[in-house]
């Protein structure tokens, strides 16, 4: 059972999702990786297919491709995977719900999703998820969020509506089709400026669905904040902290690839 993370309803949580189907460029540009480290955890030692699910832009697939991973990307947003084949030409794309992606049943031996978990009814992409891993396969779920331990981050994420903040016992939602859960933290620090920090904002789903009022209240507050509070300048490098917690996990009766 899901503790420590969102909280949203089905309604809800589809309208929030609606928010990333347009702007993949952006997104792309303003959105961070993932630390090398966390995504040689959830990769099997022998995997040679994936399959990211809610794959966005290619965060992760890139990183997937790097280490020899055959991908294919699936995501219902058209404009994303468009941004996504841009810069990884060649990969195979699949415009689907996580929850129905009409690929062949165990034909992966990695299903994962990168910050995109949360906006999946997760009962039924976990069914999925069992059913296209090969024997021996894994599922795993990663996301990146700010290091709210830091006081000046904690601020910062309040006043960013960053409401994706796991608590430290946080463990995502999942069916029964997927056991034996291992979950790993790893903290880094991604160089930015305060323009960053605004378009990091700009990109997140409460920015997106907001009346034109509440973003610039939200514009305003962080200019305040970032250069009148904190005193930095434009242009100004930044390290802003960061945790990536994932969890990796097993389709059920079976054994994981070591």
């Amino acid at each position: 059972m899901a503790r420590g993370g969102p909280k949203f309803d089905d309604r809800r949580r589809r309208e929030l999702a609606e928010a990333f189907l347009d702007g993949g460029a952006h997104y792309e540009q303003v959105r961070p990786g993932y630390p090398d480290a966390a995504v040689d955890w959830i990769v099997p030692p022998r995997a040679r297919t994936a399959v990211d699910l809610g794959a966005g832009t290619g965060k992760l697939t890139g990183q997937l491709i790097a280490r020899g991973l055959s991908v294919t990307a699936v995501d219902p947003s058209p404009s994303m995977l468009a941004e996504l084949t841009r810069l990884h030409p060649g990969v195979a794309v699949v415009v689907a719900s996580a929850e129905e992606t009409n690929l062949p049943s165990g034909s992966a031996d990695l299903v994962v999703a990168a910050q995109a978990w949360h906006w999946f009814d997760a009962a039924a992409a976990s069914r999925e998820a069992a059913r296209i891993l090969a024997p021996g396969g894994r599922a795993a779920l990663v996301w990146n969020q700010l290091d709210t331990s830091v006081p000046w981050v904690h601020r910062l994420s309040r006043i960013m509506h960053a409401g994706d903040v796991h608590k430290p016992d946080y463990h995502p939602p999942s069916g029964p089709e997927l056991t034996g859960w291992e979950s790993a933290v790893f903290r880094w620090d991604d160089p930015t400026t305060p323009e960053g920090i605004v378009e990091l904002t700009k990109s997140r789903s409460y920015y997106l669905r907001a009346s034109q009022k509440h973003r610039d209240r939200v514009e305003a507050n962080l200019d305040w904040y970032l250069h009148d509070h904190l005193g930095h300048s434009d242009g100004e490098q930044l390290l802003l902290p960061y945790i990536t917690q994932a969890w990796r996990a097993v389709a059920a009766g079976l054994d994981g690839m070591e």
